[in-house]
């Protein structure tokens, strides 16, 4: 098992946590999601086989890019990805 650290940018409640961690979960290999709000921090621990970058473009996918490289538009993103996560 291996567990990525990932910091990331806007995320601002357990809306966005909830999208993120329904979305790193369907990840084939992926055994569990957290996210700790108050330090933007995600844990991902898998099998091992995944590489870091599919993460990260899931997450840059739902709007919450690595820490320091958000745009106005991931910005946007995460807003909607908050609101379905609020739903879920």
């Amino acid at each position: 098992m291996k567990t990525e650290k990932i910091v990331i940018d806007n995320l601002k409640c357990t809306g966005c946590a909830n999208s993120i961690k329904k979305a790193l979960n369907q990840i084939i290999g992926v055994l569990s999601v957290d996210v700790i709000e108050e330090t933007n921090t995600i844990f991902i621990d898998h099998e091992g086989q995944i590489p870091r970058s599919m993460f990260l473009k899931k997450l840059e996918k739902l709007g919450y890019p690595e820490e320091g490289t958000s745009t106005t538009f991931q910005k946007a993103k995460s807003y909607m990805s908050c609101a379905i996560g609020r739903l879920s």
